[in-house]
């Protein structure tokens, strides 16, 4: 009795492993997604030709989403999802997209296209400067 509590056990390890993994993937669905390994603390986020137009870039350590919803347009929301609490996995066909939930929010004001997310993901502040953009 006590290998298939093991057993059992190791397999859920392993399946919330999984999960884990699958909820920060970086897999792009071709539509503009980027990952990006900014420094954890100060600094620039990334250069402004690093965000696609129509698309963004998501900083997973920083938890932080860069969007570019027209030219030289740019905005910044968390990329933590408001249902799931994953880190959002890409930016594509105008929208920020979870893999957990399968939630997207809108590249322009992070409000929610599809749920099951009901709550829009929260702003962040930034600034461009040049080509370069900051967190502020």
């Amino acid at each position: 009795m006590d290998a298939r509590r093991r057993t059992v056990l190791t397999a859920g390890a392993a399946g919330a492993a999984a999960l884990a993994t699958a909820c920060g993937s970086s897999e792009g669905d071709g539509g503009g997604s980027e990952e990006s390994s900014a420094p954890a603390s100060g600094g620039e986020l990334t250069r402004t030709s690093e965000v696609p137009a129509g698309g963004g870039t998501i900083f997973e350590d920083r938890k932080i989403v860069v969007t570019q919803p027209s030219e030289g347009e740019f905005k910044a929301f968390s990329a933590v999802c408001t249902h799931a609490g994953c880190i959002v996995a890409t930016v594509g066909d105008g929208t920020i997209n979870c893999a957990c939930d399968g939630s997207r929010f809108s590249i322009e004001d992070g409000a929610v296209e599809a749920g099951p997310a009901t709550r829009p993901l929260p702003a962040e502040r930034i600034t461009v400067e040049g080509d370069s953009i900051r967190q502020a």
